[in-house]
């Protein structure tokens, strides 16, 4: 599979098939999306179709979830010429992660401010527990979430949570939905 190939035909969500399977264990991080930001096309094209329902959407900051999401949600503030806020794991917010483990997140305070309409990006949304913990924390400090955005969202209690309750993108075709539920790409059998 050559990386810095983009085909011709370019439908929403054709670059899925470059995300990497799991490389961290059997439960957590199964998909892998670094491979997407090794060409600019496949970068731009996940950032085009993640955008397509904010185009008319009055947005003044991105605001991603921080580690594994920051190369992502920095392509989606420079594409929307906005700038973009970090949330990081650490003292202003508790809440439950993927791995069941209860944890605390952090932003700037201040940063955020009333009235400011807030995009929250991260690469994916597996139970939703990270992304509601981030939304509550946004609007605890006024803030309004325009939207959230991720590359992908199972159909876990919390991602139907937040497809149900916010503006809502994910680059996932209808068709793959089911494999991203299942946490495993049929394209994955393409990896050594």
């Amino acid at each position: 599979m050559n990386l810095l190939a983009a085909p011709a035909d370019r439908h929403k969500g054709w670059y899925l098939s470059l995300m990497a399977a799991n490389t961290k264990g059997s439960h957590f991080a199964w998909l892998d999306p670094s491979r997407l930001y090794c060409n600019s096309q496949t970068l731009a094209d996940c950032v085009k179709d993640l955008l397509s329902p904010f185009h008319s959407d009055t947005i003044d900051l991105v605001v991603g979830i921080d580690t594994m999401g920051f190369i992502f949600f920095r392509s989606v503030a420079i594409s929307l010429r906005k700038g973009f806020l970090a949330v990081r794991k650490a003292q202003h917010q508790n809440y439950t992660d993927y791995t069941g483990r209860e944890k605390t997140m952090e932003v700037r305070l201040d940063v955020l401010k009333p009235g400011m309409r807030v995009l929250l990006v991260d690469q994916w949304i597996e139970t939703g527990g990270t992304m509601k913990a981030a939304i509550h924390l946004v609007e605890r400090l006024g803030a309004t979430v325009a939207g959230v955005a991720a590359v992908a969202t199972e159909n876990t209690e919390g991602g139907l949570w937040i497809k149900e309750n916010d503006k809502f993108s994910h680059c996932i075709p209808e068709e793959l939905q089911s494999q991203i539920d299942q946490k495993h790409l049929d394209s994955f059998k393409t990896f050594n």
